[in-house]
C-alpha cells in the first residue's frame, strides 16, 4: 500500500489538477472522520461493514481514503453513524424571524402619524 500511495503522490505532483486535489482532500477528510468515529465507538471495520450491509473489503477501501466514494455510500455511513459527513445549507429565498409581539399599538400609531405629518410639511430645496 505504501508503494501505491507514493505512486499516486508522484503522479499528482507531476500532474497538478485543482479538482483532483480537492477530491482527494475531501475523500481523505471523510475517511478520517469515519475512522475517528469508529475509534470513538470502539467499532471494528468488520462491525461497521455489518452495520451498513457491505463487504469488509469495500469498507476497507472506503476508509483508506483512496476510493471514489459515491453519495449513496456516504449517506449509508451517515445513517449508520448518525452524523453528517457532507453539510449543505438549503437555499432560502425568505427567512421569517419572530421578534415578539408589539405592545401599546395606539402609541405607535400616534408616533407614525406624527412622523408622516412632519415629513409631509417639510419643503426641500431643489438642487440645480
Amino acid at each position: 500500500m505504501k508503494k501505491e500511495a507514493n505512486m499516486i503522490s508522484d503522479w499528482l505532483d507531476q500532474n497538478p489538477n485543482p479538482e483532483i486535489e480537492k477530491f482527494i482532500e475531501k475523500n481523505l477528510a471523510i475517511a478520517e472522520i469515519v475512522n475517528q468515529e469508529l475509534r470513538n465507538r470502539d467499532w471494528s471495520q468488520l462491525r461497521f461493514a455489518a452495520e451498513i450491509g457491505k463487504k469488509p473489503s469495500e469498507v476497507s477501501k472506503w476508509l483508506s481514503g483512496m476510493h471514489n466514494l459515491t453519495m449513496k455510500s456516504i449517506i449509508k455511513m451517515e445513517v449508520a453513524l448518525g452524523l453528517e459527513l457532507i453539510h449543505t445549507e438549503p437555499i432560502k429565498e425568505y427567512e421569517y424571524v419572530f421578534l415578539g409581539k408589539v405592545e401599546n399599538r395606539k402609541h405607535l400609531k400616534i408616533k407614525a402619524n406624527d412622523y408622516k405629518g412632519d415629513s409631509e410639511m417639510q419643503e426641500y430645496p431643489i438642487a440645480m
